[in-house]
């Protein structure tokens, strides 16, 4: 294995695991027996390398793994103990935890770990795992993981060219992941940090998203909302603690949505698309449903929220003035108010919820403080839903009646071009077609009814209506 930037050196035991990899694989070679072996991509073209059974305690969980990329934060000085050295049994130990953890929440074991525990133990391994020829898991991490808890001794794995670097182990790991097989799935915050981490290495998006089997437009859709997470993150920085971009794992549904809403609105005002970002990234924080999100429009607090919130919860944002971008003097227009005060308000939920997250590390009065901040947005915006709920309603019925009539028009327009294909077909049931044209008389003639019970000043269509059902009536 050659070294390259950003790797992490090799581990203690390196070269005693080369020589058990050299022996085994000449031991393999040698054999009369069927050899296995694993086709991967190597350096854009596939390479079959040979399998063997390694020593599951002699390997090393790999700490550049994309599984757990988001995990790593859970705990900031095991994070940063990584950094410093990867092999060290603290280090290791961490990595360990990790890949048995829920990805949304480290704190709880993975039921998916334990369900591919119980394969194990049952089936066995299905497929190789892969490492370097000093004994780094490039891809089986998590089985590794599994199988030392069975006590299993030995598990089989392929082995990477002598050549490989970090970046190679990077690319294959990638590769193997995104195949269509058993393998789970990345959680959905590493998916979006490793398109990311692909793109910053220079890859042409188009082509990450191949590899991920999306549409370009979902990979950057995934760029924008990662970039918001990453802002949310840095905004909820307080009391020495803030979010992690892991506890927003299970808002996937939710951000997306966003990002719908907020392309659809920008195309027409930049500034309510940033209104409409700010009210639903807040009620993301504050965990609401999607059904939720869709009443939070960029009017929403000012029509709905804004006499609701408490006065500790209604900060006056200071006079933003223009900056001017250094290097080259270009200056940038001042954030409107409205969004500056929806920023704010945002501001506070994500700093008093990165509070109560982290309650264990902050000052019991402090945490109470952030949790009646916390509590008192929740309630504020709860009640701003109900009204907002019941207007979408009354919009929505309003327009129900238009929408159905020009349904049926289109169903119309449809029934005449079959009329006319059935017509030289010779096959139109001319007396099925005057049954149903005399509903179509008895349902106009209810409709006029009904609108001039409703309207009272109607439209020249409901006239034309009213004046045809007249002069049809005996």
């Amino acid at each position: 294995m050659t070294n390259n930037a950003g790797d992490f050196g090799l581990p203690p035991h390196a070269a005693k695991n080369r020589e058990i990899v050299e022996q085994r694989l000449q031991d393999v070679a040698a054999g009369s027996g069927l050899q296995e072996t694993l086709t991967i991509e190597w350096r854009t073209k596939p390479q079959v390398v040979q399998v063997i059974d390694m020593p599951v305690d002699a390997l090393y969980y790999n700490p550049g793994t994309h599984r757990i990329r988001a995990q790593r934060s859970y705990d900031p000085q095991l994070d940063r103990r990584l950094d410093e050295d990867a092999w060290a049994d603290e280090s290791q130990d961490y990595l360990d935890f990790l890949l048995k953890a829920e990805p949304s929440d480290p704190s709880k074991r993975d039921k998916d770990f334990d369900a591919l525990k119980q394969s194990l133990e049952d089936f066995r391994q299905n497929e190789p795992g892969l490492i370097t020829r000093e004994g780094i898991l490039v891809n089986g991490n998590t089985r590794a993981a599994a199988l030392r808890e069975l006590g299993v001794a030995e598990i089989r794995v392929a082995v990477l060219p002598d050549s490989c670097t970090w970046a190679d182990i990077n690319r294959v790991e990638l590769s193997l992941q995104l195949r269509h097989d058993t393998r789970r799935p990345y959680s959905y915050i590493n998916r979006l940090l490793t398109i990311d981490e692909q793109v910053e290495a220079g890859r042409p998006l188009k082509e990450v998203a191949r590899d991920f089997r999306i549409r370009e437009s979902t990979a950057e859709q995934d760029l924008w909302v990662l970039s918001c997470l990453r802002d949310l993150s840095d905004r909820s920085a307080a009391e020495g603690v803030r979010l992690r971009l892991l506890d927003f794992e299970d808002a996937q549904e939710r951000l997306r949505e966003v990002h719908r809403a907020y392309a659809k609105e920008s195309k027409s005002d930049v500034q309510k698309a940033e209104l409409l970002k700010e009210n639903r990234l807040a009620a993301i924080v504050m965990n609401f449903s999607k059904t939720d999100l869709r009443l939070i429009e960029a009017d929403f607090r000012n029509r709905y929220l804004e006499h609701r919130l408490p006065e500790a919860l209604k900060p006056v944002p200071a006079a933003a003035s223009g900056r001017v971008i250094p290097g080259i003097n270009r200056a940038v227009k001042a954030e409107a108010p409205q969004v500056a005060a929806a920023r704010a308000f945002t501001d506070s939920v994500l700093r008093a919820k990165a509070v109560v997250r982290a309650q264990a590390k902050v000052p019991p009065a402090q945490v109470e403080a952030a949790s009646s901040v916390f509590n008192a947005a929740h309630k504020a915006v709860e009640d701003a839903l109900e009204p907002a709920g019941k207007d979408a309603r009354v919009r929505k019925r309003k327009q129900a009646a238009p929408d159905r009539l020009n349904d049926a028009c289109q169903d119309i327009e449809q029934c005449i071009t079959d009329m006319v294909l059935a017509s030289g077909a010779r096959s139109l049931d001319e007396e099925a077609l005057d049954e149903a044209v005399l509903k179509l008389r008895s349902t106009l003639r209810k409709l006029a009814q009904a609108t001039a019970q409703t309207i009272e000043m109607p439209g020249e269509g409901v006239e034309w209506l009213r004046e045809a059902v007249r002069r049809d009536l005996p």
